[in-house]
């Protein structure tokens, strides 16, 4: 029973990620597609989280960190960028 509700909720995970590339491709504003870009990171850590209790192991607990991680900083930068016109500030001493 509890397989199968796990394979239920990688199914509709998978149906959010459609849904976000979607709004990813198609979005009309550049915050769209960065929110977008965020929920996916986001539906995809979650869609690793439920394949390692669906195998029952902890193997994927660092790759789900390690997506963690990265989806932050990607929106962050993107922020940034958004915000400023550039990522990384430069001075002219």
């Amino acid at each position: 029973m509890m397989d199968m509700m796990l394979m239920l909720s990688l199914a509709l995970l998978s149906l959010g990620i459609l849904g976000s590339v979607y709004r990813l491709i198609k979005g009309p504003s550049m915050n769209d597609r960065i929110i977008a870009l965020d929920t996916i990171g986001v539906i995809l850590l979650s869609i690793v989280a439920v394949l390692s209790m669906l195998l029952r192991t902890f193997a994927y607990l660092d790759i789900i960190l390690l997506i963690g991680i990265l989806t932050f900083i990607g929106t962050t930068a993107l922020a940034r960028y958004i915000e400023r016109g550039d990522v990384i500030e430069r001075t002219n001493d």
